[in-house]
């Protein structure tokens, strides 16, 4: 069986491959400015399923497309990637010492079957300074990511904790993922035979 994920993220690749799924990437390119929402959740979950409808488009054979989409709430506020620099900055001014909740959606589908969900997870970011802000926009990693950090990389120092699921805030969780590809009657650890092979 064929594994597609439908996302150019590096870091939902290596959380998979860790995971012991090594799939194959294809990445929609699907307009994501496309669906607007104020509900993070919605949105995320919009995103994901737009995602993966756009690769299952493009394939023919019966592959496992796995598409997902982060987007974090915050104080009432939708927050993809940011625009820019100043944009990145300005949210970490707001986020520092406050938490959000990052939401990513998942979409799974192999032929006719689909099933879409939204795991969330708590947010708790550190009171970091203005010259830690400006450095770590500096260093671009946080322009390429829902929310404006990361938790795997530079940002991670910036996170004092979470509540629920470290993958979903890579980007893509784990245990939901499993229940997803079960309700398509595929078994989780046939992936890592499969990925071995």
């Amino acid at each position: 069986m064929r594994v597609v994920l439908a996302s150019a993220s590096p870091a939902r690749l290596a959380t998979l491959r860790a995971a012991g799924v090594d799939p194959e990437v294809i990445v929609s390119g699907v307009d994501e400015d496309r669906i607007t929402s104020t509900d993070a959740a919605n949105l995320a979950a919009a995103l994901a399923q737009m995602k993966c409808r756009a690769v299952a488009a493009l394939i023919e054979d019966d592959a496992l497309i796995i598409g997902c989409d982060s987007v974090l709430a915050f104080e009432g506020e939708t927050f993809g990637k940011p625009a820019g620099p100043v944009e990145a900055a300005g949210r970490w001014r707001r986020m520092r010492g406050r938490s959000g909740v990052l939401h990513t959606g998942h979409c799974v589908r192999r032929g006719d079957q689909e099933f879409v969900e939204t795991a969330s997870t708590v947010v708790h970011f550190a009171a970091i300074s203005d010259a830690e802000i400006d450095a770590y926009v500096a260093t671009g990693e946080p322009l390429a990511v829902a929310g404006a950090f990361t938790i795997d990389g530079l940002g991670g120092a910036f996170v004092t904790g979470i509540e629920g699921d470290h993958h979903n805030v890579v980007g893509l969780s784990l245990p939901l993922l499993r229940e997803l590809v079960g309700d398509l009657g595929i078994a989780w650890t046939d992936l890592w035979r499969r990925a071995s092979d």
